[in-house]
């Protein structure tokens, strides 16, 4: 099967499955409060349903088009725009007849479902998986600037440690990435001293100019011989599978950065290389660099697990009982909303240049991996439903955000806003998410096309 179809059935089935849940937040506490509900819909059915069966007086339904769910609520100004049911006098079982604060949870029981689901999946997720990460104050020697165009930009390079971004610690070294997006500056030790930087306000747009370099960083791994190939010019320089760098021309050479910048430049050259053997002892060879600035040779075959035990950094495991797991989930939940509100804030700001990683169902489904797995299917479903939650609630006419706002000004001032108004914020409220929508989505196509 290939990539792309597995991130497509583990978009379709993410997306199911918090549509569903999202309205189940609005028809449940309508029902308690004894309000009809005609619809209950999975997609939308702009003209005929894929599937619909009625059970008592609602009608369950799949509809077409992918684009959200929705529930009919009966007297609601919804996405149905039913005005002819606006026009007669208020029925005792529609939502207009009910009082205020009824209406208000409502209204606010989709993006708390969201929210909820969030949570207990990082719940489940801390219970059955526990945390695994680096300590960035375990990185023995920094990090390593894959991309130094963009480190010079950030104004870091190989060997900085990452002590915090706003004075706030970086504890975990796949946290950095996230923390520097949503950062305006950056504290790093470099030969002993703390410095503290500005984040350039245009940093999201130059990480942006080429997504393959978006991850510029990496941890400092060692220069260790994995194979000799049989076309190598250094097949009988005396290199030996397990062979670890320590110095090339008498300079310390112990890792793929420091050997990589000798090897550049060395073209064509003959250098005097120092191996440290599996067995612990020393070896003296010389080596050719071709022309490309390579030895030839394959590298790797260390493991996480080797790294750790070689002292080049530590890997810490967190286990949680499932009372321990509450709490943790509930701090992740929080802490995922908290970022991405700072994500969002940097969008709606132009310099940011933000505004270009937009992306509509094609970068959403990107965001789930080629390969089936559970943990990043449920850890992605998370984040969209954090997402969903969150855009939802925004103050918008024809979100689930506009409608509480609606409702806060009658319940503040006691004065209830027309139907007739209601109809026009509705339709306002639609043709700017039909905006948003298309700059989406048509960002995607844009990077399709032209990246």
């Amino acid at each position: 099967m290939s990539p792309i179809l597995i991130q497509t059935i583990q978009f379709f089935l993410s997306l199911s499955l918090l549509i569903v849940l999202h309205e189940l937040g609005h028809f449940i506490p309508a029902k308690i409060f004894k309000t009809r509900v005609e619809k209950f819909y999975l997609f939308f059915d702009v003209k005929f349903s894929l599937f619909k069966k009625k059970i008592g007086e609602t009608v369950y339904g799949i509809g077409w088009l992918p684009l959200g769910g929705y529930v009919k609520i009966s007297g609601m100004i919804d996405e149905s725009m039913d005005t002819e049911q606006m026009k007669e006098e208020p029925k005792p079982w529609e939502f207009r007849s009910k009082p205020a604060w009824q209406r208000l949870i409502i209204m606010l029981g989709g993006v708390t479902v969201n929210f909820i689901l969030a949570v207990i999946i990082y719940i489940g997720m801390a219970y059955a998986y526990g945390d695994q990460y680096i300590p960035m104050n375990s990185l023995k020697d920094g990090i390593w600037v894959t991309e130094t165009e963009i480190g010079d930009e950030l104004g870091i390079k190989t060997g900085d440690k990452i002590i915090a971004v706003d004075g706030n610690e970086i504890k975990s070294f796949d946290d950095v990435f996230v923390e520097l997006i949503n950062g305006n500056s950056i504290t790093i030790e470099r030969d002993g001293q703390r410095i503290e930087k500005e984040i350039p306000i245009d940093f999201i747009s130059t990480l942006l100019e080429d997504e393959d370099k978006v991850r510029f960083l990496n941890l400092r791994v060692p220069f260790v011989v994995n194979k000799i190939p049989k076309d190598s010019q250094n097949k009988t320089a005396g290199f030996q599978p397990k062979d670890k760098f320590v110095s090339i021309n008498g300079s310390e050479a112990i890792y793929r950065d420091q050997v990589m910048g000798f090897l550049q430049n060395n073209k064509g050259k003959d250098i005097d290389v120092v191996v440290k053997r599996e067995d612990g002892s020393q070896a003296n060879l010389v080596a050719k660099v071709n022309n490309e600035g390579k030895l030839g040779l394959e590298v790797g075959g260390y493991t996480m697990q080797d790294l750790q035990n070689d002292g080049f950094f530590e890997i810490k495991t967190q286990n949680y009982s499932f009372m321990e797991a509450i709490p943790a989930g509930i701090n992740k939940g929080v802490n995922t909303l908290s970022s991405y509100v700072k994500q969002l804030k940097k969008i709606f700001n132009p310099q940011t240049g933000a505004y270009k990683g937009v992306g509509g169902f094609a970068a959403i489904g990107s965001m789930f991996p080629g390969t089936w797995n559970w943990v990043a299917f449920w850890s992605t479903t998370a984040l969209i439903s954090i997402i969903l939650a969150f855009m939802n609630i925004l103050p918008i006419p024809a979100l689930d955000g506009g409608h509480v706002m609606f409702l806060l000004y009658e319940m503040i001032t006691g004065r209830k806003p027309s139907d007739k108004f209601l109809e026009y914020a509705q339709m306002i409220g639609f043709f700017l998410l039909i905006a948003l929508l298309l700059f989406a989505n048509g960002n995607d196509l844009y990077k399709w096309l032209f990246k």
